[in-house]
């Protein structure tokens, strides 16, 4: 099921930490994991989504990060190449955020970006 081509990102330990308590919460089974993917749109042209799933779809390449599964779409694999996804908790807000080395640039929001 696992692509030929591995999608090279990370996961801080404060990012995988969050995700597995929401993991935790919605009771995932042991193929469950995290897509991350890229969808076209925003106003830079392109966002982040993320989401709990039960298994991964074919075609996906399939990420360990320290146990945790990541799921990644033949589209996205190309935007995502590089990246690295951190939990963030400030007096600012809470979230995940994503440091993309391909990022050309990004709304002021800091919710989309362009390659």
């Amino acid at each position: 099921m696992s692509a030929t081509v591995q999608t090279e990102m990370m996961l801080t330990e404060s990012a995988i930490q969050e995700v597995r308590k929401f993991m935790e919460a919605e009771s995932a089974g042991a193929e469950a994991g995290l897509r991350i993917r890229v969808v076209p749109g925003g106003c830079s042209g392109f966002q982040y989504h993320m989401q709990i799933e039960d298994a991964p779809r074919p075609g996906d390449d399939i990420l360990d990060q320290a146990g945790l599964r990541l799921f990644v779409d033949k589209f996205s694999r190309q935007y995502l190449e590089g990246v690295q996804v951190d939990y963030v908790n400030s007096v600012m807000g809470s979230g995940f955020t994503f440091n993309n080395p391909n990022a050309t640039g990004s709304c002021g929001c800091g919710s989309s970006f362009s390659v």
